[in-house]
């Protein structure tokens, strides 16, 4: 496949994530005084489902990324080649950023709308302290973002080996990333995932993207960790 078909891949499928979990969160999760809104389970569903939709319709093109932690995990899991990193991110950042673009003119289609920049998880923005929906402080929000990006990638690595069972690590991903919403929701807004967080943030304010550092730095850390504890778990399959 070539490089231009896989970073195609990797736009829309970027895309897709944050229109279809941030677009959730931002027009779903709670609708007016209706009490009919999604919440924090529908939020974190929908995220789920755009990685578990995306991921067999896109991964046999490029792998279906979608998330610049998830391509530093499998470079350190040795699955994926340094040279396409670059493009990869590029290609995720700019697919976030359309996609939050896209929200965006969605949203101030309704009379009267504004994004309120003083408040947590803005146009569904990731932050600590003042900027956690929870208020949980910087320590807390690192912590979690390290650890759920770790799983989630040995949750990716360990379901897309070739001992595993074919044609289920979609599910198996989704589900995981379902998972990671349901847990860290009210603390960082969950990011574990460095272009998702950027795309909204942009269109949000400074103080969000002043946080943004947290929401590379831990994904990537927590990524990278797995890759290379999932690297020692297997070193003795040679088959």
């Amino acid at each position: 496949m070539k490089l231009i078909n896989k970073l195609a891949a990797e736009f829309v499928g970027t895309l897709w994530l944050v229109l279809g979990g941030c677009g959730s969160a931002v027009f779903a999760a709670k609708f007016g005084d209706t009490g009919l809104g999604i919440g924090f389970a529908g939020v974190a569903l929908a995220f789920g489902l755009t990685v578990l939709t995306g991921a067999y319709s896109l991964g046999h093109i490029s792998g279906g990324h979608f998330n610049p932690a998830v391509s530093f995990g499998l470079w350190a899991g040795k699955r994926f080649s340094a040279s396409e990193l670059v493009p990869y991110i590029i290609a995720q950042v700019l697919g976030a950023i359309s996609g939050a673009g896209i929200l965006f003119v969605i949203a101030s289609g309704k009379a009267g709308f504004a994004v309120d920049a003083t408040k947590a998880g803005a146009f569904a923005t990731n932050g600590f302290g003042d900027f956690s929906p929870g208020g949980y402080s910087l320590l807390a929000c690192l912590i979690v973002e390290v650890v759920l990006t770790f799983f989630f990638l040995i949750i990716i690595l360990g379901s897309t080996h070739k001992r595993a069972p074919q044609g289920f690590a979609p599910i198996a991903i989704g589900l995981g990333l379902t998972l990671i919403h349901l847990i860290s929701i009210p603390v960082t807004n969950t990011s574990v995932n460095p272009a998702r967080s950027t795309g909204v943030a942009i269109f949000t304010g400074t103080a969000q993207i002043g946080q943004l550092w947290l929401f590379w730095l831990a994904p990537i850390v927590g990524a990278l960790l797995a890759g290379f504890f999932y690297t020692w778990l297997v070193e003795d399959d040679k088959d």
